[in-house]
């Protein structure tokens, strides 16, 4: 099966933390855009392998801008196109504050079958500061509407290590977020990229970074709670319920083929990976024809090779030395196994069952083991 991702480039207001591509733009634009989607997603339908669809993901920005005519448009065009599996996982990202109960409604009426909300905290003092556009108090409601219009698959987001954040607080978020009917949570350190409102304030003193210290006791915090009550942790930021695991970020994980549409989505078939540009007036103009907006990297032996290490390694499982040595060849595994030696010595990773994958420990310096592992 071959994923689709949908990229929404529109936000009501920007996060200060934030560096994924979005625009603030009105009505008429998103209108627009939606048009420009479809004619995208038909004009690239054979982009893919196959037209065998068995995930779906509407990211942004903030999908949940759409109306539910939009929705239609999208899906009916997706239907028209390629072959949606009857069990295919449908995910929409969304703002709490976008969810009320008529919204909702008009949610379930559409084949999405899978809510991502973007709570990031449960802190109300933390959402301003990140100048996020919801409370607290709208977070845990947004998952209780959701459940009452039938929805059973919801992840959501939260952050750890923001600016003034103690481990009690971040406790009580994990605590808040274990109350809710929820299948998924993904937490992420919060990280300071270049270019965010974030970053400059924390250059000009506004701001301080945690200490590196108390982020890392969160993060153990965190997988020790989850393990705890039984959750599956199956990649380093990601928790499930007992069969809940994210699909389509699974397959990124799996190297699956997946068509990105949109401005900035990327596409990747198993022979090369494309992007397209960050202009949305541009893509609105193109109509779906963005030859011209387009960038293109053909793939490898050692592109492909840091890859499988790079995604393999953030999973549960680890890499597969067997798929590695099909891919590579036994000499190539041999040498994996041969720069894995000291982090296999020291602890951080742990080769068992034909598989090689982070310890507990290794979690905490995955970034460092995962470079060592590459080819330069």
């Amino acid at each position: 099966m071959n994923g689709i991702y949908l990229h929404i480039p529109f936000c009501k207001q920007k996060c200060i933390y934030c560096d994924f591509f979005s625009e603030i733009k009105g009505s008429e634009t998103i209108r627009n855009y939606v048009d420009a989607l479809c004619s995208e997603l038909q004009w690239r339908k054979n982009y893919l392998p196959s037209n065998k669809i068995g995930t779906i993901y509407l990211g942004g920005g903030t999908p949940s801008l759409l109306s539910l005519a939009e929705l239609e448009l999208i899906f009916s065009t997706i239907e028209s196109n390629y072959i949606v599996d009857s069990n295919a996982e449908i995910t929409m990202e969304a703002n709490p504050d976008d969810i009320h109960d008529f919204y909702a409604q008009e949610l379930a009426t559409t084949p999405i079958n899978r809510i991502s909300l973007g709570i990031q905290s449960f802190e109300d003092k933390m959402l301003r500061t990140l100048n996020r556009r919801h409370s607290a108090r709208q977070a845990i409601e947004s998952v209780e509407t959701l459940c009452r219009h039938g929805f059973d698959n919801i992840s959501i987001d939260l952050i750890y290590g923001l600016p003034g954040q103690d481990t009690e607080q971040w406790k009580a978020d994990v605590n808040t977020a274990l109350s809710l009917p929820i299948t998924h949570l993904s937490c992420y350190s919060l990280t300071y990229e270049e270019g965010t409102p974030l970053t400059r304030m924390k250059k000009s003193g506004q701001i301080h970074e945690i200490d590196e210290e108390i982020s890392r006791s969160m993060y153990m915090f965190l997988i020790e709670k989850m393990d705890s009550c039984g959750w599956d942790h199956y990649e380093i930021s990601n928790f499930a319920r007992p069969g809940y695991r994210a699909k389509h970020n699974s397959g990124y994980w799996h190297c699956m083929n997946y068509l990105g549409c949109g401005p900035s989505a990327h596409s990747y078939n198993g022979v090369s990976r494309c992007w397209n540009a960050k202009q949305t007036d541009s893509y609105i103009r193109a109509k779906g024809h963005i030859e011209d907006m387009q960038e293109e990297e053909f793939l490898t032996e050692d592109i492909r090779w840091n890859e499988m290490v790079m995604v393999s390694l953030r999973t549960k499982e680890g890499i597969d030395l067997n798929a590695f040595s099909k891919i590579f060849g036994r000499h190539s595994t041999e040498a994996l196994l041969k720069s894995s030696q000291y982090h296999i010595d020291n602890g951080n990773l742990i080769f068992q069952d034909d598989c090689l994958r982070l310890s507990r420990q290794g979690l905490f310096v995955s970034d460092a083991v995962i470079v060592d592992l590459m080819k330069d």
